[in-house]
């Protein structure tokens, strides 16, 4: 979709085109520097020594939480709690690590965890729109793409306008996990704070702050990603009706 949204730039009129470059530039820059932050905090290792599946399963206990399962899954960077089998899943650099970033992590993991027993209402409506924006997702992929060269080549809207709509749900659906992920990075936190067993010092709690404030700003760069590209197709959407 992105060699296709410059190749369209030449044809459609407007500047939203240059926008979509800005949010892109903006996007690797926030992603290099998270990953790089994640390795330098994964140098520095707990006072405490805990490992990231114990500090995801000492959060879990210390918010009543019993039965949710802390597991490790393969791949890097790819935690994440899944309410559907009430599952912490932990990459094996986050689980078997004993480092500031992987406390981190399994903090925020596990805060979705708390979320989730608590009905937090921004975690229940994502998960209500996870099927459809599913299906969004995979429509958009195409109708975009036909969507444009049936309007360029024959004038008519009607596919484009259908993939817009879909993209403008999931544009809506990158928006509603902005909640969810800075609430559940902000439990995290809280909780460390109040656990001295775990992060005993201030650079600790320093460092693991500033670790989840980059992961959240890559969230917060993909939804204004998704919001660009929006804008561009329905910007050509409209230009090429009028």
């Amino acid at each position: 979709m992105l060699n296709l949204s410059f190749i369209l730039a030449f044809i459609a009129p407007g500047s939203a085109w240059l926008l979509m470059i800005v949010i892109a530039l903006i996007s690797f820059f926030v992603q290099m520097r998270f990953k790089s932050k994640f390795r330098q905090y994964a140098e520095m290792p707990l006072l405490s020594g805990l490992s990231g599946k114990d500090v995801a399963e000492r959060m879990l206990k210390d918010n009543g939480i019993y039965d949710v399962r802390v597991i490790s899954v393969e791949g890097q960077l790819t935690d994440h709690y899944n309410p559907a089998d009430k599952t912490v899943n932990l990459s094996p650099d986050v689980y078997h690590s004993r480092s500031v970033a992987a406390a981190a992590v399994a903090a925020h993991e596990c805060g979705h965890a708390v979320q989730h027993a608590k009905a937090y209402s921004w975690l229940s409506l994502r998960s209500t729109l996870v099927p459809v924006v599913n299906v969004a997702s995979t429509l958009t992929q195409w109708t975009i793409m036909i969507g444009v060269m049936l309007l360029i080549f024959s004038g008519s809207p009607y596919v484009l306008a259908i993939g817009v709509a879909a993209l403008a749900l999931v544009t809506l659906f990158s928006f509603i996990t902005l909640p969810v992920e800075f609430d559940a990075s902000n439990r995290a936190l809280a909780w460390l704070n109040n656990n001295y067993s775990v992060m005993q010092t201030s650079n600790e709690h320093t460092q693991a702050k500033d670790a989840l404030w980059w992961a959240a700003m890559t969230y917060v760069v993909a939804a204004l990603g998704s919001l660009a590209t929006l804008v561009y197709y329905a910007s050509f959407l409209s230009n090429r009706r009028d």
